[in-house]
């Protein structure tokens, strides 16, 4: 974790000295080293400080203060970096051609505070329900609704989620399957179990950990998991008393699972009857539908959360978003319900899929 936080600093401090120096050139501030070597440093020493001192201080309105700006400046930031290397490469071919360039300066700021403010509406706001329908001879008529990555806590206020879950309850859904990264760390976890247990569906709750639920705590995860009356599925499945079979793979990649070990659950299900993939990280889909799945769903990608983030993830994974067919198995990938760490959404709305299936 200590290496993780220096190196969030270090992208934080160059993000900051490339926009600090877009705003020097593009305003001609010849004498004002400010932007470029004092403020990125000060900044960056808030934002480690911040980040060290609400992982460990959960208690008072100051600790998530101190959290929430913390993510929002990175937040800001980010954006902010990234609409500096776009004007940046503008700026130089407007030179390049003699072409007026002093424009450029004011409209830069226009457009971080707008997509800012534009991303900070997207993070906050209530998800909206997403209808999915899918076909399937194999599967029974039934509406699933998917929770995925919450990341409840000192980000997400119990508030907040208590709304979320209304929207979701009274889609009356069958059954409710949870992706994983549910909790990260903070006060009221009993309270959030209480409220996620409360949602009732006639044929239970079922779901698997997520790559969070490792970081912060496998022990405290898997309780969480328990009060919140959600049945976990690590590497197993269940049968449905409508003869529907649920399978769960702990997280593909924290748990570091062995192909043979994802093949060994895949297998464990009868191809004969319908059959739904929980994994919090969208892998193995190929596989799974060879072994005769009809459903696999995932989360853990946020589809990149802030554009233009949605490229680095594509590196990682072929698919990130929305509904797939993989050689006859519908597969579903969610944005998930809120975000993690830094509350904002820019072109990746947050989302409570509702699966209707028939």
């Amino acid at each position: 974790m200590g290496l993780f936080f220096v190196v969030s600093a270090f992208i934080v401090w160059l993000m900051q000295v490339v926009t600090g120096t877009w705003f020097k050139v593009s305003f001609a501030m010849t004498s004002w080293t400010m932007p470029v070597k004092v403020l990125p440093l000060f900044f960056t020493a808030v934002f480690l400080f911040a980040l060290r001192f609400t992982h460990t201080h959960w208690e008072g309105v100051f600790a998530e203060d101190l959290y929430h700006f913390a993510y929002i400046w990175l937040g800001v930031v980010f954006l902010a970096f990234v609409i500096s290397v776009v004007f940046f490469g503008i700026y130089g071919l407007l030179k390049l051609f003699h072409a007026p360039v002093l424009w450029m300066g004011k409209a830069s700021v226009y457009l971080m505070l707008g997509t800012i403010g534009f991303a900070l509406w997207g993070g906050y706001r209530t998800p909206e329900i997403k209808h999915i329908a899918i076909q399937s001879q194999q599967l029974p008529q039934m509406k699933i609704a998917v929770l995925s990555d919450t990341h409840l806590g000192m980000g997400v206020s119990l508030e907040r989620f208590d709304e979320a879950l209304k929207r979701l309850e009274a889609e009356k859904p069958d059954i409710l399957l949870v992706l994983g990264d549910v909790f990260e760390f903070g006060l009221k976890r009993e309270e959030y179990a209480v409220r996620l247990a409360s949602v009732y569906t006639p044929l239970g709750s079922y779901g698997v950990l997520g790559n969070h639920e490792y970081y912060t705590g496998y022990g405290d995860s898997k309780k969480f998991f328990k009060d919140a009356h959600i049945t976990l599925l690590e590497d197993e499945n269940i049968k449905l008393p409508n003869g529907v079979q649920i399978a769960g793979l702990r997280d593909i990649l924290t748990a570091r699972l062995a192909p043979q070990e994802v093949e060994a659950v895949l297998k464990s299900t009868d191809p004969s009857a319908g059959t739904i993939l929980l994994s919090h990280t969208p892998l193995y889909a190929e596989e799974a539908a060879a072994n005769g799945f009809d459903l696999m769903l995932s989360g853990h990608t946020h589809n990149g959360q802030i554009w233009p983030f949605n490229y680095l993830v594509k590196l990682h994974f072929p698919r990130i978003y929305g509904l797939h067919d993989v050689n006859g198995m519908a597969f579903y990938i969610t944005s998930g319900m809120f975000y993690w760490g830094v509350p904002m959404r820019l072109f990746a709305p947050a989302e409570i899929p509702i699966i209707e299936v028939n």
